[in-house]
């Protein structure tokens, strides 16, 4: 189970929830350069840059998860 999450932790993600039996970890990430050049471009005039710092928030919280599970047979 260790070199498991290990594997993950070096694809680049975090463990969220760590259990006897199962680990939940996420994928780092805080959005796409492409996706915050276009949230500045349509939102930094009106906004100051709030809006980029909102499209890095929903992108972090929504990243992809994933459950781990160790499954012993007796």
């Amino acid at each position: 189970m260790e070199n498991l999450i290990d594997d993950y932790i070096t694809q680049g993600y975090e463990v969220l929830e760590q259990g006897e039996r199962s680990t939940m970890v996420r994928k780092k990430t805080w959005g796409s350069a492409g996706g915050h050049v276009l949230w500045a471009l349509l939102t930094v005039w009106f906004t100051l840059g709030i809006g980029n710092v909102v499209y890095a928030l929903i992108a972090h919280y929504n990243a992809e998860k994933v459950m781990l599970k160790l499954d012993e047979e007796s």
